[in-house]
């Protein structure tokens, strides 16, 4: 990793809230950005900002979030979520973030992710295969 991967990085990154992102189950004139689409925002948010960082063959995976989902935005409606390294722990990174959309705060929390190497990480996941019989 890198010595410029340090607490106090931030991005901001501003998402259309598109049918996609929306939860259908109370009707079409009731959807709004799904909790589970938010988190997935927050995570690539947060890997977008260290990505530069980590070097060549590494990556990141998250492992723990802490979210509350305050406000509801409509489709059609955008979202920005503003990201910030808070902690580095060697592989260990830890991350606050808000979103808001145009009216109001929607969301705000912890994200936690951890550098990983892609070739030991590959090798890992092949040996589960390997036990769990998946060819």
């Amino acid at each position: 990793m890198s010595d410029t991967l340090k607490a106090g990085l931030s991005a901001t990154t501003r998402t259309d809230i598109d049918t996609g992102r929306t939860i259908g189950f109370m009707g079409e004139d009731l959807r709004v950005y799904s909790t589970p689409s938010l988190l997935y925002d927050v995570e690539i948010a947060c890997r977008d900002l260290i990505l530069p960082h980590v070097g060549a063959g590494k990556d990141s995976v998250g492992t723990r979030v802490e979210l509350d989902h305050v406000g509801a935005t409509l489709l059609g409606m955008w979202v920005e979520i503003t990201v910030k390294l808070v902690e580095v722990n060697g592989p260990a990174l830890t991350f606050e973030f808000s979103a808001r959309d145009a009216v109001e705060e929607v969301a705000r929390g912890k994200h936690s992710r951890f550098v990983v190497g892609l070739e030991k990480t590959a090798q890992r996941l092949q040996a589960k295969r390997a036990k769990a019989g998946i060819a």
